[in-house]
């Protein structure tokens, strides 16, 4: 075994960007944004997306937490700031459910951010949520448990609405007891349709690295997704720590970075069909 084998995860230094990051303009994290920019200077990363939470369910924990005009105000402000040093992104993370499509196009039509992240959570009223994902799990096989998911998932996809989708198969974390990582890659055609949908609609696929945080120690999704979508004719990848926590600041990018490498991407992206030179992935990563 090597010594790259046996490396643990850690806060990545020198890499294009870290696309996905949550702030205490998000109901679930109490980092200042200044702290991110001082951590991605630090670190040589010249970019950052500042994407906090945004719910469309009335009662959500992110349903008009922060309104928009003081988040935009306040990025604004850091990237003046932060002008010359790290170029920072206002993006945002969109919960997508069908039910409130709606609402969010009307959103995104009328409200202008750098970037945007489609993602589907474990809502309180569904079947993920900490008090029902064991009822719903019980007995049942993978492709019926990921069934709702999955179907959110495409979907969203199918929206054109979002530049990225959001780690793809988080399902697999609040659903560890029942299903293994090994049994989602023993059924690749659950994906299929998923992978076809953004090689279909020019969405990028985000390889988020926080699985590496949880018991999966995996990226959502694992690398072998990240290499079928390039198979399938997959232009547009980005990485994201999806953090809420200082420490959590580029954690797992380097990883992340090396699965985009190995399926056979030399560059990152961000905004929807925009090629950028300034995304391609250092040296160390070509193959």
């Amino acid at each position: 075994m090597s010594s790259d084998d046996l490396r643990a995860p850690a806060q990545a230094f020198d890499i294009p960007i870290d696309a996905h990051m949550h702030t205490d303009l998000s109901p679930d994290s109490r980092v200042p944004m200044e702290l991110y920019a001082a951590q991605a200077f630090e670190r040589g990363i010249p970019e950052i997306a500042l994407t906090d939470h945004l719910d469309f369910m009335p009662g959500a924990q992110a349903y008009e937490y922060a309104d928009y005009p003081r988040r935009e105000r306040l990025i604004r402000d850091l990237q003046e700031r932060w002008a010359g040093k790290v170029r920072i992104r206002f993006g945002v993370e969109l919960t997508y459910e069908s039910r409130y499509e709606h609402d969010i196009r009307e959103h995104l039509a009328t409200h202008r951010y750098d970037y945007t992240i489609g993602s589907v959570h474990a809502m309180s009223d569904g079947p993920y949520a900490k008090s029902r994902v064991a009822s719903w799990a019980a007995g049942k096989t993978l492709a019926e448990a990921v069934a709702p998911y999955f179907a959110e998932v495409a979907g969203a996809i199918r929206s054109g609405l979002f530049d990225t989708m959001g780690h793809l198969d988080q399902c697999k974390r609040w659903m560890l007891h029942w299903f293994s990582p090994a049994d989602y890659a023993a059924a690749p055609e659950l994906y299929e349709p998923l992978l076809v949908a953004l090689v279909e609609s020019g969405t990028a696929l985000e390889v988020n690295a926080s699985g590496l945080r949880y018991p999966e120690h995996e990226t959502y999704p694992a690398a072998w997704v990240v290499a079928r979508f390039r198979e399938l004719g997959g232009q547009r990848v980005t990485v994201g720590s999806d953090s809420h926590l200082p420490h959590c600041f580029a954690f797992g990018l380097e990883e992340a970075c090396e699965i985009v490498a190995a399926a056979g991407f030399d560059r990152l992206s961000l905004e929807r069909a925009v090629d950028r030179g300034d995304l391609v992935l250092p040296e160390r990563f070509r193959r």
